[in-house]
């Protein structure tokens, strides 16, 4: 097994469609200056996380439950970010759909960017043939 470099995520993602949609580039500045980057590295790409946010909220008490969310459990954020409180933690998804090959698996890591503030990003791998917009944990460990 290979890492696989941005040459072969440029083809594949332009020809397979395997990444929607796609910067072949890294983009670290938009019209109002320094933003946090996205698209096409060396070796990888770094995502964008869409302004739809699910931030965890104990305060009615639920249980936890992984196989059974209780809805009163999260609030629903819609903007172009998200505060976060300390010691909780939101979810969120991926401005890019993924269509993962069959002869691939994919390791996704959070951003230096966001663990120099304390936020660390737990993501699952994307196995062989799944596709679909990739979900986030964003938790602010202050």
């Amino acid at each position: 097994m290979s890492i696989k470099a941005d040459k072969w995520i440029r083809r594949m993602a332009e020809s397979e469609g395997m990444i929607e949609p796609f910067e072949p580039g890294q983009v670290r500045e938009n019209g109002s200056g320094k933003i946090i980057s996205y698209g096409t590295s060396s070796y990888g790409y770094d995502v964008r996380c869409s302004d739809e946010f699910k931030v965890f909220t104990n305060i009615h008490s639920a249980t936890v439950d992984p196989k059974n969310f209780d809805e009163k459990s999260f609030v629903d954020i819609q903007g172009e970010y998200c505060i976060i409180p300390p010691n909780s933690f939101a979810l969120a998804r991926t401005v890019e759909y993924f269509r993962i090959p069959r002869n691939v698996l994919t390791v996704c890591l959070g951003k230096s960017t966001y663990a120099r503030c304390g936020i660390i990003v737990n993501v699952t791998p994307l196995e062989p043939e799944w596709e679909g917009h990739v979900t986030l944990e964003f938790s602010n460990t202050t």
